[in-house]
């Protein structure tokens, strides 16, 4: 495997960073995840704007333009001769000494890890997950807002656990004020009467894959609302469903043990995964051109 390190591809075993780097000491540093289908990198654009936006808000500055980003990103790929794929961009703030302030980190770290990824769930996009809402709360936006896209991961990774030891695919979180917020991973939506539902983006991530299956509802005349949603919403809803770059559209069945609609994944969730395989199989920026 090449790795993509501060300007210069690399053998996996050579892609060292010191171990006074911030983004290791502290989760101080943003990423992305990006796929690439069929030769071409789905939204790339809107995946690098998020990451430059995620800089941003915690003051960290890419020392390269967003085009070189893009070509370093295609790069990694051709290096590695892949064409279907799951992107990993990351900027640390790089190395500093033992204490917090970023000030003591001249040069932030830049890395592009491409690997082969196939479907995340296997054949659970015709079964459908198993979901939990877990005791652990989101972030809230007050404290670190959940649109940057940190390398401090924890919050979500506590989630994941409880979803484990409860033996089920994916955690769904609320946030401290009781709404939902998101899954470990991915958005949320559901569907009640022909109607899907999420919730607005301020207590989770503003996911790209959210916004492409917003984009496509529209085209197919599905009423979308953005609202905040609780436990009645989830337990009566007719289907739910997750979208993520690393899930795609992926159907939940079940949630805290309540069988959701006929416990299939539901017509408008089948329509959605169909049409986004549709988008992922004809958009995209060329990797090899």
């Amino acid at each position: 495997m090449i790795i993509y390190l501060d300007g210069r591809y690399v053998p996996e075993e050579e892609a060292k960073v010191s171990v006074f780097d911030h983004g290791l000491l502290y989760g101080d540093g943003v990423f992305e995840g990006i796929r690439a289908y069929n030769g071409k990198v789905f939204r790339l654009d809107e995946h690098i704007a998020r990451l430059y936006d995620s800089a941003k808000t915690i003051d960290l500055v890419i020392p390269i333009t967003k085009e070189e980003m893009a070509e370093a990103i295609k790069e990694t790929l051709r290096q590695n001769n892949l064409r279907d794929a799951y992107i990993r961009p990351i900027v640390t703030r790089g190395k500093g000494d033992l204490g917090l302030d970023p000030r003591k980190c001249k040069t932030p770290t830049v890395i592009v890890i491409a690997v082969t990824w196939g479907a995340m769930y296997g054949d659970l996009y015709e079964k459908g997950l198993r979901a939990v809402c877990v005791s652990v709360r989101r972030t809230p936006p007050e404290a670190m807002p959940p649109n940057v896209k940190s390398l401090n991961y924890l919050n979500n990774i506590l989630a994941k656990i409880e979803a484990n030891y409860r033996g089920v695919d994916e955690a769904i979180f609320f946030d401290v004020n009781g709404n939902i917020s998101e899954g470990s991973g991915d958005n949320i939506f559901v569907v009640k009467n022909g109607v899907m539902v999420t919730p607005p983006t301020l207590n989770n991530l503003r996911g790209i894959t959210r916004q492409v299956v917003l984009e496509i509802a529209e085209s197919m005349g599905i009423t979308v609302l953005e609202r905040n949603l609780g436990y009645f919403d989830l337990y009566t809803a007719d289907e739910v469903f997750v979208t993520g770059t690393a899930a795609e559209v992926a159907p939940i069945r079940e949630i805290d043990g309540r069988v959701i609609g006929n416990g299939r994944p539901g017509p408008i969730t089948r329509q959605l995964m169909a049409a986004f395989r549709s988008a992922t199989a004809s958009e995209g920026s060329p990797i090899y051109e």
